[in-house]
C-alpha cells in the first residue's frame, strides 16, 4: 500500500512528497517485525530505484512467505532525481547532511525530520547508495567503528563484496544512518555501482542478499542463494589519484585482486598520442573502486584498493 510519509507545498501550487509502499504479512503470519529499504537520496543516484523495482515484485509474487513489514522508499529526493542533481534542487545542499532534521527547521530539516520519524522503530534499515558519476563501486556495505560490533554480522548476509568498517567523522553524524542508528533502529549503508546509470546484476546481487537476511532474521520463509562471503577491511586503503590530465584507459576491472607495481591504467593525451603517466598499484591488495567516467585532471581520484587488514 502506497503511504505518503511527508508533503510540503511548493511555490506555484506544486507539492514535494515523499512516498513509501507498506507490504504487509498476512495477520496470522506477521512476527511483528519490520525492515526499511530506502534510496534516493541523492537524486543522481539510481541503482536503488531497480532494486527497489525487483524487491516490490519479488514480494508481491510470494506474499505467502513473508513474516514482516516491508517498508521500500524508492526516492526520499524526488526532486533531486526529477532535475538529475545529487542535491536538493534550488538550495544547493546535500540532503545526507541534514539528517536527522528539525521539526520546526526550514522545508529540508523538516521532511528530513518526518524521514526519520518514520523510520525509526524499524529492526533494520538498508540505506542505498551508488557512487557519482565518475567511478564505479563494488557492492559493499560502509559501516563506521563504533557500530561494527551490531553490523557487520547483518552486513555478511547481504551477499555484498566487501565491507569497509571505517573510522568515525563528523560529517558523518549529519547522515541518516548515523541518526538511525543513534535512535537505535540498525542501519546499514550500501554502496554500489555508478551514479546516473543502473547496473542490473549488482541490483540482482542485493535483492538477493536482502532477502537472505529477511529469512536469517525470521521476516521471510523462503528459500535464497547462501550469500557471498565478503572481504572485511579496516581503514587500510590506498587511493590512485591522477598525476595529469587526459584521458584515463584502464587496464584492469575493479572486484579484482592486483599486484604491487601492476599497470592498472594510462592517462593518455588525445592531441599528441602519448601516455601521459602509467598508473600503477603502489600495493598489493582488492580493487574496490575505478574510474568510470574517462576525462580526468592532476589529483582525479582514479580508483581504491584495500591493502590490507581484511578478513572473510
Amino acid at each position: 500500500m502506497t503511504q505518503t510519509v511527508v508533503s510540503v507545498q511548493l511555490p506555484v501550487q506544486e507539492s514535494l512528497e515523499i512516498q513509501k509502499n507498506r507490504i504487509t504479512p498476512a495477520p496470522e503470519r506477521d512476527s511483528g517485525k519490520r525492515i526499511c529499504i530506502i534510496t534516493g537520496v541523492h537524486g543522481d543516484e539510481l541503482e536503488g530505484q531497480y532494486l527497489a523495482y525487483r524487491l516490490n515484485r519479488a514480494l508481491a509474487a510470494h506474499p505467502e512467505l513473508l513474516t514482516a513489514t516491508v517498508d521500500i522508499y524508492p526516492a526520499i529526493n524526488p526532486l533531486g532525481i526529477n532535475s538529475i542533481t545529487r542535491g536538493i534542487p534550488l538550495f544547493d545542499l546535500d540532503m545526507n547532511r541534514v539528517f536527522p532534521g528539525d521539526p520546526d527547521g526550514a522545508m529540508v530539516e523538516h521532511v528530513a525530520y518526518e524521514v526519520v520519524e518514520d523510520i525509526k522503530g524499524a529492526d533494520i534499515a538498508i540505506d542505498v547508495h551508488a557512487s557519482n558519476i565518475f567511478l564505479t563501486e563494488l557492492p559493499q556495505v560502509r559501516i563506521s567503528e563504533e557500530t561494527a560490533s551490531r553490523l557487520v554480522p547483518l552486513a555478511r548476509e547481504l551477499n555484498i563484496d566487501f565491507i569497509w568498517v571505517h573510522a568515525a567523522a563528523t560529517v558523518l553524524e549529519s547522515t541518516l544512518a548515523h541518526s538511525l542508528n543513534s535512535a537505535g533502529t540498525d542501519c546499514l549503508v550500501v554502496e554500489m555501482g555508478v551514479g546516473m546509470r543502473l547496473t542490473r546484476s549488482y541490483g540482482d546481487q542485493l535483492l538477493d542478499g536482502i532477502l537472505n537476511l529477511m529469512r536469517t532474521q525470521g521476516m521471510w520463509l523462503g528459500e535464497t542463494p547462501a550469500p557471498r562471503k565478503p572481504i572485511v577491511g579496516r581503514d587500510e586503503v590506498a587511493f590512485l589519484n591522477a598525476g595529469a590530465a587526459g584521458i584515463f584507459i584502464p587496464e584492469v576491472r575493479h572486484n579484482h585482486m592486483v599486484e604491487k607495481g601492476q599497470l592498472l591504467g594510462v592517462v593518455a593525451d588525445p592531441l599528441t598520442g602519448q601516455d601521459k603517466e602509467l598508473v600503477t598499484a603502489p600495493e598489493a591488495g582488492l580493487l574496490f573502486t575505478l574510474r568510470d567516467y574517462p576525462v580526468v585532471y592532476p589529483g582525479s581520484l582514479l580508483g581504491r584498493i584495500l591493502t590490507g587488514g581484511f578478513e572473510r
